[in-house]
């Protein structure tokens, strides 16, 4: 399977379980692997034949911001979700959502949650 990769996407936002970080915020970095065939694309060079990686972005940074979450799970499963609702081709997404200002009391790069969905995770939800 080909994969359209976005790395290191900065936002800024209001994530935690500690009420200081709904109120000042903090930056976090998302890596999202988006698993689909590319082989129309790469005969045809045509965006149209593709998933255009700033649609993705723009899908994946609107879902992330749309509300003040309190686990980065959930706010990778909503972004995951969206990604899969908006891009039919994509058959399985990966989301890393990276913190790497989080209120620990330690010396780490970051801490981070991976989570790895398809759209048959889904299938279903909400009957």
């Amino acid at each position: 399977m080909d994969k359209i990769i976005i790395q290191g996407l900065r936002l800024y936002a209001y994530h935690g379980v500690n009420p200081e970080e709904k109120i000042d915020g903090q930056m976090f970095f998302l890596d999202i692997t988006c698993a689909l065939s590319l082989c129309v694309p790469c005969a045809t060079d045509c965006v149209d034949d593709t998933v255009s990686y700033a649609k993705i972005l723009k899908t994946a940074r609107s879902a992330f911001l749309s509300q003040k979450f309190d686990l980065l799970e959930t706010a990778a499963e909503t972004v995951a979700k969206s990604v899969l609702d908006a891009f039919s081709a994509i058959k399985e997404i990966t989301v890393r959502v990276r913190k790497p200002e989080a209120p620990i009391k330690a010396d780490f790069e970051y801490v981070a949650v991976e989570i790895t969905r398809t759209p048959e995770d889904y299938e279903g939800a909400g009957e």
